[in-house]
């Protein structure tokens, strides 16, 4: 258990595959997968996931149309209980300073606070989460 890093409800994360850098994000350990917001989501017969990472509120964005390869479509349970099949990816993140290899979804967040959800897959035997904390990858560099 002493090779956890800490980390506390809201982090900053960055995916260099995006061009995405100092994001926020917010740990959520009841969420199983990570997501992230992006606008107009569409797969096409290729199976290349479209997306803009367009968002006026969080300066990380850059508004940019991005073409990824499908990872695969993952029945998810929203906040709002609701079932949804979401396109997801595979990128490599940093995160406090080390890159990781992990499965984003992609999703319209918009009515979020934050641009981005880190969910228990991702932070199992890697992580463990202060609920008193924030930010401490601030702390960290």
């Amino acid at each position: 258990m002493m090779n956890k890093k800490i980390i506390g409800t809201v982090e900053i994360i960055s995916i260099p595959d995006l061009q995405l850098y100092d994001l926020d994000a917010k740990v959520d350990t009841g969420a199983d997968t990570n997501a992230l917001h992006c606008d107009d989501i569409f797969v096409d017969d290729n199976n290349i996931v479209h997306f803009k990472l367009l968002d006026k509120v969080h300066a990380a964005y850059h508004g940019k149309k991005m073409a990824v390869p499908l990872y695969q479509m993952k029945k998810i349970k929203s906040s709002n209980g609701e079932i949804q099949s979401r396109p997801s990816i595979r990128v490599t993140v940093n995160f406090f300073g080390k890159n990781y290899n992990t499965v984003i979804s992609l999703a319209n967040r918009s009515d979020m606070k934050y641009p981005m959800l880190i969910g228990k897959k991702f932070l199992t035997k890697k992580f463990l989460v202060d609920v008193s904390q924030e930010y401490l990858t601030k702390q960290a560099k």
